[in-house]
């Protein structure tokens, strides 16, 4: 592998990428940053300092308001969040993916863009906002059927919140937050119902950390995108990959950690960027 590279300029980052892709099939690991073309926003502002602060997990297990406080948000913010389809970057990687390019792909979030745009082999690292589970009864239903209940509950719940956030969710007045009606569990009826997804706060599956780490240790390259590797639930796998000198290729516009680490690093529109690495493959 060769030493670690500082920011390259796209043209020459995006030909060394393909360069080394086009000989080694590359594990993808994308974040927040993959979706922003879909209409959903990362954490982070144009700068890289966070936005918002999203629900903590410990908040949400150990108060009943937060629970309605982030359903009601969650509600009206997945009204939208469920109109974002994949976007051009999406569609690359499952373009790279069909050519034999690039395997696996690891994801950060929770969006399910990439299965719509018919990436296979997609392990979601933070799970998925599609899946609720009862912190109770263990008991599992899908997302959409909740969403109807919520709607029967909560007649006429129509605010308009501030933009959607990656989670899903969106900021609401607290007057509007109070005489939201929270969903219970139809099998055991505790207001314990959670997003099968990973709140900040809260760990990964061990199962599913090891899974990450077994593609990894098995990738030819590690190509990163959208993401700022400020959590080390995706900069493990980053300094995994460096650790075995599997080359690691990061294409993210704001990169808070693990630039030490990368092979080839560019900072360019995600979308464009894949589009262009896809002509240079011939895909």
């Amino acid at each position: 592998m060769s030493s670690p590279a500082a920011l390259a300029p796209a043209e020459v980052g995006l030909r060394a990428m393909a360069d080394i892709v086009a000989t080694r099939p590359a594990l993808v690991l994308t974040g927040a940053g993959m979706s922003t073309d879909s209409g959903i926003p990362d954490y982070r502002g144009p700068d890289g300092t966070r936005r918002v602060t999203p629900m903590q997990f410990g908040e949400f297990v150990g108060s009943g308001e937060a629970r309605r406080r982030y359903w009601a948000r969650s509600f009206v913010g997945w009204q939208r969040f469920t109109q974002a389809g994949p976007n051009a970057g999406h569609h690359a990687v499952t373009r790279l993916q069909s050519a034999g390019l690039v395997g696996a792909v690891i994801t950060q979030n929770v969006d399910g863009l990439h299965q719509a745009a018919a990436t296979r082999e997609v392990t979601e690292l933070h799970g998925a906002l599609a899946d609720v589970v009862c912190l109770t009864c263990g008991d599992r239903s899908r997302r959409i059927d909740l969403d109807r209940r919520m709607h029967d509950d909560n007649p006429g719940f129509v605010v308009d919140g501030e933009e959607i956030r990656p989670d899903g969710d969106v900021s609401l007045e607290e007057v509007d937050v109070a005489r939201f009606v929270a969903p219970l569990c139809l099998a055991c009826g505790s207001d314990t119902l959670k997003p099968d997804v990973v709140f900040f706060g809260e760990s990964v599956p061990r199962e599913r950390v090891d899974h990450c780490y077994d593609l990894t240790e098995r990738a030819g390259a590690l190509l990163v995108l959208g993401s700022s590797l400020a959590v080390m639930s995706g900069l493990r796998f980053v300094r995994r990959a460096a650790a075995r000198r599997i080359p690691v290729l990061i294409l993210t516009r704001h990169l808070a950690r693990g630039e030490e680490l990368a092979t080839v690093r560019v900072s360019a529109d995600l979308s464009e960027s894949l589009e262009t690495l896809c002509e240079l493959l011939d895909t």
